[in-house]
């Protein structure tokens, strides 16, 4: 393959915002992610230190081999990949600054999985066969990313996920789980009663008992995705930043992105834009993608009294068995954390009502926390797809356009393996692919999950409500 024509020059320092934040950014309603935005003010970026140097905007036209639209964790792994294993340098086109998106909005937990579903739903849709080598795919993934962060310092905390009961109820459907998992994958999950839970890791008062599984790390997600620009560009990499793809055609064989710098002429395109996706990049992306938001607080340090107080013995990664699930554990700098679902459109995203339910939240969990004050708060986008699993994938073998998407909120650990399996589709290597994730397009909207239709597309955040209510009786009430 031919490598990068025309050269631009590297600048020492991270290219600056051009404008600021934007609270009410939505993918869904506005026409490009920006040019140039400034990042959210999460915890992550308020404590990553400075951003890393990159290759400035596209300021002139030029011709590559492989160009990446969005510059978060898959894109910037994906690179990796390429120069590592195939001798590829991609260039990388970021809209705003470097990992603006997903990449330092998310909670920074990294599980042992790929989408929304269980082991025991993949079972029900695909069969056990390829139930199996999905799970594989993900134990595979786990070490794909533990060995991306050996060199880089992202505050890991090791020792597996605590998937835990909110209600008693749930836990039957958690011993079942546990059991699949243990006996059919080999995978070894084990269940932690309350009392046992409570006493020696954490004391979350709506606790009923937890499945615990062995693969689980938080990590920081600021400093990774910084490492991840300085592992790339190291390889050869070229990420530009403030350089949004504002229009795209393929003539001959070849894509032309126009930025507003100048036209990247590109051989083959990757495109790994997350829960920024926008419609309007290219007809393969319309109507695939619901972004869905999520909000995260931070609090200040606890005092040791606080920490004994709610018996945070442990600093593995916590999730609750809500439907509309809550993650939350306690950071290297003894901050607690929290997140979960939040408002539907990203006009009322910045109201007050949404930091107050994760307070009203940490209160359950936690009372002996109370009235703590929260230091960080943000919203960011998460890219659902229509049947809760991702896609990595070449849509049309007659286009050489690629992408990896849909991760459903577990794409911090994901993200790694996807990148690796978008570098593989690049590199000409996709026909090895034999899972269901890797040989079809992400879905348009169903009804039921009987019925696909793209005409479903306009009503979806109005089914979304209805969810969202529905959820909330079966969390809560019912």
């Amino acid at each position: 393959m031919v490598m990068q024509i025309n050269e631009v020059t590297t600048t020492e320092s991270a290219t600056q915002a051009r404008v600021p934040y934007d609270p009410s950014y939505d993918p869904l309603m506005d026409k490009t992610p920006g040019l140039g935005r400034d990042y959210a003010p999460t915890y992550w970026i308020g404590t990553a230190g400075e951003p890393p140097a990159d290759d400035g905007p596209v300021t002139q036209t030029m011709e590559v081999d492989v160009a990446i639209i969005g510059a978060g964790f898959t894109g910037l792994t994906a690179a990796i990949f390429l120069a590592q294993e195939y001798g590829i340098k991609a260039t990388v086109l970021e809209a705003n600054r470097t990992a603006w998106g997903c990449s330092t909005r998310n909670g920074g937990q990294a599980q042992c999985a790929s989408g929304r579903l269980k082991r025991s739903q993949w079972i029900q849709r695909w069969g056990l066969e390829t139930a199996k080598k999905m799970h594989q795919e993900c134990v595979d993934g786990m070490e794909t990313f533990k060995e991306l962060i050996k060199d880089i310092d992202c505050d890991p905390q090791p020792g597996g996920h605590f998937y835990i009961a909110h209600r008693e109820r749930i836990m039957s459907a958690l011993r079942q789980e546990a059991e699949l998992l243990r006996n059919t994958f080999g995978y070894n999950a084990q269940i932690i009663d309350a009392a046992t839970l409570r006493n020696e890791y954490v004391n979350d008062h709506e606790a009923c008992g937890a499945m615990h599984e062995p693969e689980g790390i938080g990590i920081h997600a600021g400093k990774l995705a910084f490492g991840y620009v300085k592992k790339a560009r190291a390889l050869g990499v070229k990420v530009h930043p403030s350089s949004p793809v504002q229009s795209w055609e393929t003539r001959d064989g070849y894509h032309f992105l126009h930025t507003p710098g100048g036209v990247v002429k590109a051989k083959a395109v990757g495109v790994a834009t997350g829960g920024y996706t926008n419609n309007s990049l290219h007809k393969e992306f319309k109507n695939r993608l619901l972004p869905i938001l999520s909000n995260s607080v931070v609090t200040r340090p606890l005092t040791a009294d606080e920490i004994e107080a709610c018996r945070f013995y442990t600093h593995q990664v916590l999730t609750d068995t809500r439907v509309l699930r809550h993650y939350y554990r306690l950071l290297p700098d003894n901050r607690l954390q929290i997140g979960s679902r939040s408002a539907i459109t990203g006009r009322v995203a910045p109201e007050q009502k949404y930091e107050d339910l994760l307070r009203a939240s940490i209160k359950r969990k936690f009372p002996e926390l109370g009235d703590i004050p929260l230091e960080y708060s943000w919203w960011g986008w998460v890219d659902v797809s229509h049947d809760m699993m991702p896609r990595i994938t070449q849509p049309d073998p007659k286009q050489s356009i690629y992408y990896a998407l849909g991760y459903g909120g577990n794409g911090v650990m994901y993200s790694a393996q996807a990148g690796k399996r978008l570098a593989q589709w690049i590199a000409g290597h996709g026909s090895e692919l034999d899972l269901p994730i890797f040989n079809s397009r992400l879905p348009f909207p169903n009804l039921f999950e009987r019925v696909e239709s793209e005409t479903f597309a306009p009503f979806r955040r109005l089914g979304q409500r209805f969810l969202y209510r529905w959820y909330h009786l079966k969390d809560e009430v019912l």
